[in-house]
C-alpha cells in the first residue's frame, strides 16, 4: 500500500521555507517564538489571521471593490445584496470571512498563560500536550460570520469550497460552530460557522491566492459567490 502521508509531509517541509508572512500549516520553533513574544508584549504582535469584512455600508462592501463576486446566478445576486443587505427573504448574508491557522490558536494559548501569570516557552508550546489543543497539522480554519439565518438548523445548509490557483475545488474536512448564535429582531439568527480545510492535499501553497466559494442556505435561486483570499497575508 502506498504511503499516503509522505506527500503531505514533504509539502510541510517545503512550506517552512515560505516567506515570513505566509500561512503556517505546522508550527516551528521560530514561528512559535515570534507569536509568543508578541502575545507577551516583547515584540509587535504577529499577524495570525486575515479578515474580509463583507458588511455593506453606503451601498458598498466594507472590504472594498472586488471583495466578492458572483460565480453563479449573475451580477444581480451581488446587486441585490448591496441594495438590501438586511433583507433576508432571499436568504441569509455572510458578513465576514476570517482565515487562521495554528499560529492564531497559539496566540490565544500564550495570552491565556500570560493572563494567569505563567510563562510559556516555545519548547512548551510545541509539546504534544499543547499541540493537541490546536488544530491538526495542515488544517486551515475559516470562520464565516452570517446574519439572517431562518433557524439554527439552517447553518448546515451552507456550502463552502476552497478554490486554488489551478481551479481545483476542495470541500471542508470538517465543520463546527462558534457558541455565539443568537436570535435577531425578526426571528432570524446570527453567528459564526467554522470550516476546516486541508489545502496542502489540493496542492495549495502557504502563500497562494485562493478563492472561497459559497452558497447560502437559500435554495430558491442559484446565487453563489467567490471571496478572494491570500494565504500570504498572515501566519
Amino acid at each position: 500500500m502506498p504511503n499516503l502521508h509522505k506527500p503531505a509531509a514533504l509539502a510541510l517541509t517545503v512550506l517552512f521555507s515560505a516567506p515570513a508572512l505566509a500561512w503556517v500549516p505546522k508550527l516551528d520553533e521560530v514561528t512559535a517564538r515570534n507569536v509568543i513574544d508578541g502575545a507577551y508584549g516583547r515584540r509587535d504582535e504577529v499577524k495570525t489571521y486575515q479578515t474580509t469584512d463583507l458588511s455593506v455600508k453606503d451601498g458598498k462592501f466594507a472590504a472594498g471593490e472586488g471583495a466578492i463576486r458572483a460565480v453563479d446566478g449573475g451580477e444581480k445576486c451581488v446587486a441585490d445584496w448591496l441594495a438590501a443587505p438586511t433583507d433576508f427573504k432571499l436568504g441569509s448574508r455572510p458578513v465576514s470571512v476570517t482565515l487562521s491557522g495554528q499560529a492564531d490558536q497559539l496566540y490565544f494559548q500564550a495570552r491565556d498563560a500570560r493572563d494567569n501569570f505563567r510563562n510559556l516557552t516555545p519548547a512548551e508550546a510545541l509539546t504534544a500536550d499543547a499541540s493537541s489543543k490546536r488544530m491538526a497539522d495542515g488544517e486551515l480554519r475559516v470562520d464565516l460570520g452570517v446574519q439572517g439565518l431562518p433557524s439554527e438548523k439552517a447553518r448546515d445548509a451552507y456550502l463552502l469550497r476552497l478554490k486554488g490557483p489551478d481551479g481545483k475545488m476542495i470541500a471542508p474536512a470538517r465543520r463546527s460552530y462558534v457558541n455565539d448564535f443568537k436570535a435577531q429582531e425578526g426571528g432570524t439568527f446570527s453567528g459564526t460557522l467554522v470550516f476546516y480545510f486541508e489545502p496542502l492535499k489540493a496542492g495549495i501553497g502557504a502563500s497562494d491566492a485562493v478563492e472561497l466559494l459559497l452558497r447560502t442556505e437559500y435554495g430558491e435561486n442559484s446565487c453563489a459567490y467567490a471571496v478572494p483570499l491570500n494565504l500570504g497575508q498572515f501566519q
